[in-house]
């Protein structure tokens, strides 16, 4: 094996930055989460907990997929990064997180979509439109 191949994970997905930063969010929400008050422990931070894994779900189980639906799974997590936003607000109006750590989560949460947002911008570039698809298979529909 040359090193060039060591330097590939077998799960692509693994390779990719924004797979990297979901974790680390992950790892994040995992560190903050247990500081919350007793009464939003089973509520807002099991939530905030299952959307944070469900972004890195999402961008795994999409790059197992074709262009199109990698997409659809990329908007998949940046539909959870929404989530998020709003458990990280119910979070800090409930008391249960600081200023400081309400602004992190902002921002991880603003960086994410971003890099989602390239990645699709990305995928969509190199994907054909759906009409050109159809109009590939026409002719054959054709009498």
């Amino acid at each position: 094996m040359n090193e060039q191949e060591n330097n590939v994970s077998f799960f692509r997905f693994e390779d990719l930055r924004i797979y990297a930063k979901a974790l680390d969010y992950i790892n994040w929400v995992h560190s903050v989460t247990p500081n919350f008050p007793e009464n939003c422990r089973c509520t807002v931070a099991e939530a905030f907990v299952k959307s944070a894994q469900a972004i890195a779900l999402n961008i795994s189980e999409g790059s197992a997929r074709n262009k199109a639906q990698f997409i659809y799974y990329l908007k998949m997590a940046k539909s959870s990064v929404r989530e998020c936003v709003v458990y990280t607000e119910i979070a800090s109006k409930q008391g249960a997180m600081n200023d400081e750590d309400r602004e992190y989560s902002r921002n991880q949460l603003m960086e994410l979509t971003k890099m989602i947002g390239s990645l699709v911008s990305s995928l969509q570039k190199t994907t054909p439109r759906v009409e050109d698809e159809v109009e590939d298979e026409m002719p054959n529909m054709m009498i």
